[in-house]
């Protein structure tokens, strides 16, 4: 715990105040990337419905899944993303490390248990993982939490459950799969992860209560970023499900979905490849009616883990050293780990 404080550096009082030369404020950046891919998604929509080459029967069924997708997904979006922008901003940095137990060991299971306290999407948790790090919580313990909390939180469960009308064994075995998965990527840390694979955490994160802004302006700062990335994704994500649907031929679904570990490791791999929000893909996984509970189980356990995304922010977060090896092994555990409970339960 010393060694971690001595190594960021961050104390409190007047010793904390920066030296050099003042700070220059920079100006909010705007939204990027992902705010264009939401208000490209929902014109192309727009225009699909109002030109009339367009109206052929695939294109509207085209259109139906994509909006159907998106008008289910969004209100859990927006309530997903405003609840993390007031844990965000209201909830004190260092609660979490008070509420984990000194061994590291147990302190694994206890921070994948706490995830469900965070009802955001899984871009939130990694900054929330490193700003733990920097607070002198055990890697294997934050690891574990930036796993967890996507794939657990009430939110996400509650998405699920109405994704998935009338069972509630979905909901209960991603929860179990989730939960497990998390817990044995924190062990496997402890067992077998080098200091060296991550990045010197060196700056302060974004996350929790900074000075010279109002906690509600964090809050409206932090929604406003969730909800653009995380949207952005979701219709993107609606998208690229509905073109799936309508415009892979039967014949190949008939391949992956006639027999168990092909159809959970081709819906595995287009969990990572489409980088849908963890409360929308309940959705995108309940209209892959052709495979069996299992893989659509393994899309739900490893969607919210292992994304194009996430492996990005890891990346620009610990270091790509550490991105790599553990987006590797988290899809492995998942992939198994889903299998078994899915076995058990679906």
């Amino acid at each position: 715990m010393e060694k971690t404080d001595e190594l960021v550096g961050v104390t409190e009082g007047p010793a904390a105040v920066p030296t050099g030369p003042p700070e220059r404020r920079v100006p909010p950046r705007p939204p990027g990337a992902a705010a264009l891919a939401l208000a490209a998604g929902a014109a192309a929509v727009l225009l699909a419905a109002g030109t009339r080459w367009l109206d052929q029967p695939a294109v509207q069924a085209w259109r139906t899944v994509c909006l159907a997708i998106t008008v289910q997904a969004l209100p859990f979006l927006l309530l997903g993303t405003a609840l993390s922008g007031a844990i965000n901003a209201f909830v004190p940095a260092a609660l979490f490390t008070r509420a984990l137990p000194k061994r590291a060991a147990l302190a694994v299971p206890v921070a994948g248990i706490a995830g469900a306290v965070l009802p955001g999407c899984e871009c939130a948790s990694v900054p929330v993982a490193s700003s733990l790090i920097r607070r002198g919580v055990t890697p294997a313990a934050a690891f574990a939490f930036l796993l967890s909390a996507p794939a657990i939180n009430p939110v996400v469960l509650t998405a699920t459950a109405v994704a998935f009308p009338g069972n509630p064994a979905m909901v209960a075995a991603r929860l179990l799969a989730s939960l497990a998965t998390a817990a044995v990527m924190g062990w496997l840390w402890l067992w077998l992860g080098k200091e060296e694979w991550l990045r010197p955490l060196l700056r302060h994160g974004h996350t929790g209560h900074r000075h010279g802004h109002s906690r509600w302006t964090e809050f409206r700062l932090g929604f406003q970023h969730d909800f653009l990335h995380a949207g952005g994704f979701l219709v993107l994500g609606a998208m690229a499900a509905a073109t799936f649907n309508v415009a892979v031929p039967r014949t190949v679904l008939d391949a992956f979905s006639g027999t168990l570990w092909p159809a959970v490791l081709f819906l595995a791999g287009l969990a990572v490849l489409l980088a849908v929000c963890s409360e929308a893909d309940a959705f995108v996984a309940a209209s892959l009616t052709g495979f069996p509970p299992t893989a659509r189980l393994a899309f739900l356990v490893v969607g919210p883990m292992v994304d194009l995304k996430l492996i990005a922010l890891q990346a620009g977060t610990f270091g790509r050293a550490f991105a790599w090896r553990f987006s590797a092994a988290t899809t492995v555990v998942a992939v198994v780990l889903s299998v078994l409970t899915g076995g058990a339960l679906l």
